[in-house]
Formats: structure tokens, C-alpha cells, sequence
């Protein structure tokens, strides 16, 4: 007899919108509630001299040895700039999302040099890391896409192999107005017992910012922490723990891994 699990009143997910909709409709086929939640907004850049450095660094990607994206969006801000990659110029990218976000602008194994971690579920800086030739990169220049800010992990690694790094910003993330629309939906989430999926720490902590707005009394945040997360990585794990939530679970990288989490859930 199969043994009976409890489904969540809605499996919340918290992805900026343009990476919400495969993880979605994977959810929505095995007969879950979803509902989309996107606690980052992803902006172009809109100043001048933002604009300007990065088309002139644009301009100059064949002095780079090595360009790594941290993300499907930054490669998706690269190219409304960039009419095609450069020929020669390896890349480097986080996980699937980032190789399907390549395709989609032409860029495949077919045609460029393109690194990923060698485990598709592990789509993270560190597995990044594993999978590139450090060696090869001692005294090599190696630019990072990414967005304002940002863990410097990765930045962190490639230095320690002797390469030299540099940055640059392709687009910028923020935190969704407190709408009245958005509270109604804040309030009425946290009436049910809902799984939610954080894929960032800035995520949870602008969501913590985002309920501190609705009451003076904190209360819409102690409900929001006792609902069920679901985290891809052990530092957002280690975000949440420290932001008062106790009931989280890690799972592997990628969209496999959620699913697999949500499947075995008690």
C-alpha cells in the first residue's frame, strides 16, 4: 500500500519570473498547487556609464582567456548587446540553465569552448570550479558576467590558482515593491502551509524585509517562519537557519533535486 503524504496547500516559487516557468509546469504535472512568487527582479542596466563600460568591455572579450556567466540572466543581458560570441573565447557557466540560456543566443559545444560542472545536478560556483583546469588558468585573464554584487566565491577560487580576475555588471536585481497587490498575496500564502522554494539568500532576506513592512508587530514574519523551505544550497540553508526558520530542507542543485524533495516529502 503506498504510503500517504501530506501535499502543501501550494508550492511557492520564488525565482525571478523568466526562470520560474519549466520548474513550474515540472511541479504542476505531478498534480502540485504552484503558485509564482518572484521576490528578485531583474532590471536592465539603465544608467549611462553603466551601459557604457559594459559594451566597451563587450568590445573586448578576445583579450579574455576564460568569460564566466553566473547565471542565465546575465547571458540573456549580455546578448541583447552582443549580436554573437566571438569566436575562440571559452565560457564558463554555473549549470543548465546557463547552457540552455547559451543555445538559445547560438552558442553551443558545436561552436565555442563551453565549461559546466561535470554533476548537471550541481549547478553552483563551487562545482564550477571542480570542473575547470585551475592550472591552465594560472596567469590568465578571466572576466565574470554577473549582477550587482554577488558572492565572490568563484572570483575568490580562480585567484587562488594564479588567474587574474575582473568584473563585470550586466544587469541588476531588486527586491518587489510592497504593493497592495503584493501584500494581499503575502497575507493569504501565510494562512496556508505552503513549501516554499528559495533559490537565494537575498531572496529570504528581502521576503524577511517585505513582511516587516506589513505589521509593526513582526507577526507576518513569525508565520513566515514557520512555513517549509526548500533550499538548493547549504548557505541559503545556513541563511534561513539564521533568520529563525527550522523547518528547511536542502536538496541538490537544479530542478531535479526540488522535485526529488518534493516527491519524498513526509
Amino acid at each position: 500500500m503506498k504510503a500517504w503524504r501530506r501535499m502543501p496547500d501550494s508550492v511557492v516559487i520564488t525565482r525571478p519570473a523568466a526562470q520560474a516557468g519549466p520548474l513550474a509546469a515540472n511541479i504542476a504535472a505531478l498534480g502540485w498547487p504552484v503558485t509564482l512568487l518572484p521576490l528578485l527582479e531583474i532590471h536592465a542596466l539603465d544608467g549611462a556609464d553603466e551601459c557604457a563600460q559594459l559594451q566597451a568591455v563587450l568590445a573586448r572579450l578576445t583579450e579574455y582567456d576564460l568569460v564566466a556567466f553566473v547565471s542565465p540572466n546575465a547571458i540573456d543581458c549580455v546578448f541583447a548587446h552582443l549580436p554573437a560570441w566571438p569566436p575562440g573565447v571559452p565560457l564558463a557557466v554555473v549549470g543548465e540553465g546557463s547552457r540552455m540560456a547559451l543555445a538559445a543566443h547560438g552558442v553551443t559545444h558545436a561552436n565555442a569552448s563551453i565549461t559546466s560542472p561535470l554533476d548537471t545536478a550541481r549547478s553552483d560556483s563551487e562545482h564550477l570550479l571542480l570542473a575547470l583546469d585551475l592550472p591552465a588558468l594560472r596567469g590568465k585573464r578571466v572576466l565574470i558576467v554577473r549582477g550587482d554584487g554577488g558572492r565572490d566565491y568563484l572570483a575568490d577560487g580562480l585567484r587562488a590558482a594564479g588567474a587574474e580576475v575582473a568584473f563585470v555588471t550586466a544587469y541588476r536585481r531588486k527586491v518587489p515593491t510592497l504593493t497592495p497587490a503584493l501584500r494581499t498575496t503575502l497575507e493569504k500564502l501565510l494562512q496556508h502551509n505552503n513549501d516554499w522554494i528559495i533559490t537565494s539568500s537575498e531572496a529570504l532576506r528581502g521576503l524577511l524585509a517585505l513582511l516587516g513592512e506589513m505589521d509593526a508587530e513582526k507577526m507576518a514574519v513569525v508565520k513566515m517562519q514557520q512555513q517549509h523551505l526548500i533550499v538548493p544550497h547549504a548557505r541559503i540553508a545556513q541563511t534561513a537557519a539564521a533568520l529563525g526558520f527550522a523547518r528547511v530542507t536542502l536538496t541538490g542543485s537544479g530542478d531535479a533535486g526540488v522535485l526529488a524533495a518534493l516527491q519524498s516529502r513526509p
